[in-house]
């Protein structure tokens, strides 16, 4: 029989562009596609997962590293199933049922999920180069619970003028109607 993995294995370089390397103290950190990965070698039940070569600092590590597969004994299917519910609003014991796994199991997942989308949000906030001109704030269509007796009032970031003022009627539970401005 045939080995498969060297079929694979030629067309393989040609799909690491999609990967970077993880080791903070290569020259080459998280520069997609720099030429510097190499599949070395197979691993995982079925062979199927890639381990990564860097050519740079010489570090080896998992397709998988970095993601929500990372050091999953799930098959990949119900991990993206278990996600997908999660998107859709289901709850984590609706989840559980649906995927057929535990509880316990769907909050790992949204735990590290969680985390992921965080690192992910900071990294997008490194690449701003200029500041921001304007925000927007999702909320602002929400209601907000009134503040409770005797409770110091928050303060608000330094906005422009008319975002400052939207963002403390939102604070004080005012309710922007969706259709257009109050009296127009």
């Amino acid at each position: 029989m045939p080995d498969r993995r060297h079929k694979i294995d030629a067309n393989t370089n040609a799909t690491l562009t999609t990967f970077a390397c993880p080791n903070e103290d290569c020259s080459d950190f998280n520069r997609f596609g720099a030429g510097n990965l190499s599949v070395c070698e197979w691993i995982g039940k079925g062979k199927q997962i890639r381990r990564l070569y860097c050519r740079t600092c010489g570090r080896r590590f998992s397709e998988r590293q970095g993601t929500l597969l990372q050091y999953a004994k799930l098959p990949e299917k119900t991990i993206v199933q278990i996600v997908k519910c999660l998107v859709h609003g289901c709850s984590i014991e609706a989840t559980a049922d649906i995927c057929e796994v535990t509880p316990r199991t769907v909050e790992s997942l949204l735990e590290k999920a969680g985390r992921r989308a965080d690192d992910f949000h900071r990294l997008q906030l490194e690449k701003v180069t200029q500041p921001l001109e304007v925000v927007e704030l999702d909320e602002l269509h929400g209601r907000s619970a009134p503040p409770k007796k005797g409770a110091a009032p928050r303060k608000l970031a330094q906005l422009p003028r008319g975002l400052a003022s939207a963002a403390a009627r939102a604070a004080r539970g005012f309710m922007r109607h969706w259709w257009g401005r109050p009296g127009s």
